[in-house]
């Protein structure tokens, strides 16, 4: 058995790192062992229910600690773990489940509507035949939720006597994961345990200098970064405490993060800018040192914010995405550099390219391209794309930025978000940036609209702070004010809330459709 294997990591994490109160969640503490111990039962009784190692377990679920135990049981019996968000839609879940060819989900109750009405399909629409089973904890409670499904309870499944863990080298897929298809249908990325392992590796020695013990989590686990958190554990010599959010609650991170002394916690930019609601000057958040940002770009007056709010703390901005195995660079611990995602990870290698895959020097804007022992080999079921995406041996990601002569990354905005308006490169980000730096404003999205005379117009959509009043004229004249005359938006629209994907960056896909009058 390869040492990358993830469940033998995990075994071994255990026995270094020692029993301890490992979880919090919902009021009670959690020790590794009777974690460690609920996955091998629960393990045994997927091997009860008839996954085999390779079989794919879709894992739909809101944070609780059965998220973890589902990822380790399913790595102890062989199979292969499909987070996807909650907040998908019953057609995109069918689409995972028929595209995976899943064999069994796990999801929690309030889901299970949802889940039994991907499964058995209904109409023009087909189920997912090859869904033999769903686990739910608390199941037993609730046997209508779900007629004409095998739906069983968690608890029950895991109650198997614990077998061994399924021999599975480290090429063996560990995980199938789902982009997040902003700009297009969402595509399958296969990732092995040794991805896995070295994305969990070069997670820990890019943040072994924070030392950070307790932290509050209220991202989704069910979620590519939910399988770095777990990966990133298996590296520590001693064991870290997480502090776990069911759902992000600005109010609730205030009170656990001050409760438990918190030293760090992972957010996406659009939770920060709702803490900033917050009194944080009232809460003890004096623990509280290294916050990570990633998944969307930080707007440097949020930041600043935060920053002079909580004194003590630093966030400290990252960049990766699913191809990679959700990790490419972070800011190194007491090196940040501010409007920089970091420098490449260890064991990972970043170029900068043009459109012909000539390298750029430093400073200069082009495709970031990536090459780590975390970069995905092909797409799942599809070519769609993967021979632009993989060619000459590098991840093209899709993204544009530059290094500095020190190596740090700056990301500039989505290649595919460009806005090109009477023969000027707009990048979304630079207009977003202005707004966002509006007192009033509270989150700003721009986006291109067709326009026949300049090919495309620049047009915003920002929802405002509570309390907060200005006009869209008013908005309108302090762009002006910040940004050339090809840049500043000519339409802004005052939203109650700008749109967010599942992972809380900007759907621009709806900002587009808004753009151009359509509805949803």
């Amino acid at each position: 058995m390869g040492d990358e294997n993830l469940a033998s990591q995990a075994e071994l994490a255990l026995d270094r790192q020692g029993d301890y109160d490992s979880l919090f969640f919902e009021g009670q503490w959690h020790s590794s062992g009777s974690l460690a111990d609920r996955a091998a039962r629960f393990a045994a009784g997927l091997a009860d229910l008839g996954v085999r190692p390779g079989d794919r377990l879709l894992v739909l679920m809101a944070n609780c600690p059965e998220v973890l135990i589902t990822y380790s049981a399913a790595w102890r019996a062989g199979a292969v773990v499909t987070p996807l968000i909650f907040l998908v839609s019953e057609d995109e879940l069918r689409t995972a489940l028929v595209d995976s060819g899943a064999v069994g989900v796990v999801t929690t109750a309030e889901f299970l509507p949802k889940v039994s009405a991907a499964v058995k399909g209904g109409g023009e629409t087909g189920g997912a035949p090859g869904v033999r089973f769903v686990v739910v904890p608390g199941a037993a409670d609730r046997p209508e939720a779900a007629p004409g499904v095998n739906v069983l309870d968690f608890a029950q499944v895991a109650e198997a006597a614990p077998g061994s863990i399924a021999d599975r080298p480290g090429t063996d897929l560990a995980a199938l994961l789902y982009t997040g298809g902003t700009t297009g249908r969402s595509k399958g990325v296969p990732l092995t345990h040794a991805n896995l392992f070295w994305c969990g590796w070069a997670a820990h020695q890019s943040s072994v200098r924070a030392n950070v013990v307790t932290s509050v989590l209220p991202l989704p686990l069910a979620h590519a970064y939910g399988l770095l958190v777990f990966c990133g554990g298996f590296h520590r010599d001693e064991g870290a405490r997480l502090i776990l959010m069911r759902w992000f609650d600005p109010a609730g991170w205030v009170q656990l993060a001050g409760q438990h002394r918190a030293q760090g916690s992972a957010l996406v930019p659009s939770m920060i800018q709702m803490l900033l609601g917050q009194p944080l000057e009232q809460a003890d958040l004096s623990e509280l040192t290294a916050i990570s940002s990633g998944a969307a770009p930080l707007p440097d007056e949020v930041r600043r914010e935060f920053e002079k709010r909580v004194p003590t703390a630093t966030i400290y901005e990252g960049y990766g995405c699913t191809e990679s195995a959700t990790l490419i660079s972070a800011n190194p611990y007491g090196a940040r550099r501010v409007g920089s995602v970091g420098l490449p990870v260890a064991g990972c290698e970043v170029s900068v390219q043009d459109d012909v895959g000539r390298v750029l020097p430093a400073g200069q804007d082009g495709e970031i391209c990536v090459r780590s022992p975390g970069v995905m080999t092909e797409y799942w079921h599809t070519t769609d794309g993967a021979a632009n995406v993989l060619a000459g041996g590098w991840l093209h990601t899709g993204d544009i930025g530059h290094l500095d002569d020190d190596g740090y990354l700056y990301v500039v905005d989505r290649k595919k978000d460009l806005i090109l308006r009477g023969g000027f490169n707009v990048f979304p980000r630079d207009v977003e940036e202005v707004l966002v730096a509006h007192p009033a404003v509270a989150l700003a999205g721009v986006v291109g609209r067709p326009d026949v005379r300049l090919g495309e117009e620049v047009v915003a959509f920002v929802s405002l702070r509570p309390g907060a009043e200005v006009t869209a004229d008013e908005l309108t004249e302090h762009a002006k004010r910040h940004l050339g005359a090809n840049k500043y938006p000519r339409q802004i629209t005052i939203v109650p809330a700008v749109p967010l994907t599942s992972v809380g960056k900007l759907d621009r896909r709806k900002l587009r459709r808004w753009a151009r009058g359509e509805p949803g």
